[in-house]
């Protein structure tokens, strides 16, 4: 299983989080704009899978202020049953 690891010391905002995504998965001819977009290319098979997707250093502030794309992956990790794993880490 592939694991990327998003570092929240360098994500302050969805857009930078979208734009490090884009770049970990070597998505150049697919721009993430939005939770729409993101969950798309998360789902419909745009980015390797099994895949392991970590948020570290993501405390309890950052985890109200991200809170949609924990949602996200959360809800991503249950549609796609044993091919994508996701952990927040503090």
């Amino acid at each position: 299983m592939n694991v990327s690891t998003f570092d929240f010391n360098n994500i302050t905002s969805n857009d930078e989080f979208f734009r490090a995504f884009e770049q970990v998965f070597g998505l150049s001819n697919r721009t993430i704009s939005d939770l729409d977009l993101l969950w798309e290319t998360v789902t419909e098979g745009a980015i390797p899978l099994p895949q392991a997707i970590e948020f570290v250093n993501l405390n309890e502030s950052g985890r109200r202020r991200f809170g949609a794309l924990i949602l996200l992956f959360e809800e991503a990790e249950e549609e796609l049953v044993g091919l994508l794993r996701f952990n927040v880490q503090a």
